[in-house]
């Protein structure tokens, strides 16, 4: 799989792919009990298999888009792989596993357009360029002079509610 748009980071990829990832723990962690109940799994088979994978989802939901965690985007899809895998265990987890990695995909995808509809932050944006500066710059009014239609005081001299009495 090549991502090279992919946000590997970011408040976006957080918080979308994180929340995925922790819905996915608990729907986990819930499909215990029914794997030991209604499957007739062995307890510790579908515990460790489920506790296992439930804490990996709240561990990568937690580092997932932070700074210098790129690897967890890569971990969560494997994630993903696994939780369908374990249908083997619990066929629902089959149908689980499809919903949550279409919403991982989905998540990632939206992420992505996020982060290219965003500007930059101002310190990661290129510096203004001296036209940019010209337009924006306060227009230089010297001592005494004043542009027409202003009053020592900043008060407008016709045409507005200032009549300076």
């Amino acid at each position: 799989m090549n991502w090279p748009d992919v946000p590997l980071e970011g408040k976006s990829v957080r918080q979308l792919c994180g929340t995925v990832l922790i819905m996915e723990a608990v729907v986990i962690g819930l499909a215990i009990v029914p794997a030991i109940v209604l499957e007739h799994a062995n307890r510790g088979l579908a515990g460790g298999i489920g506790g296992g994978l439930a804490v990996c989802a709240l561990l990568l939901g937690g580092v997932v888009g932070r700074p210098h965690m790129g690897w967890a985007l890569w971990a969560g899809t494997a994630l993903q792989l696994l939780v369908i895998a374990a249908g083997v265990v619990v066929p629902a987890m089959y149908v689980l596993g499809a919903i949550f990695a279409a919403l991982w995909v989905t998540g990632i995808w939206l992420a992505r357009r996020i982060q290219a509809s965003t500007p930059a932050p101002y310190d990661q944006a290129r510096p203004p360029t001296k036209q940019a500066n010209r337009l924006f710059a306060a227009p230089a009014v010297s001592r005494g002079h004043l542009p027409s239609g202003i009053r020592r005081g900043g008060r407008p001299v016709r045409g507005g509610t200032f009549d300076g009495g």
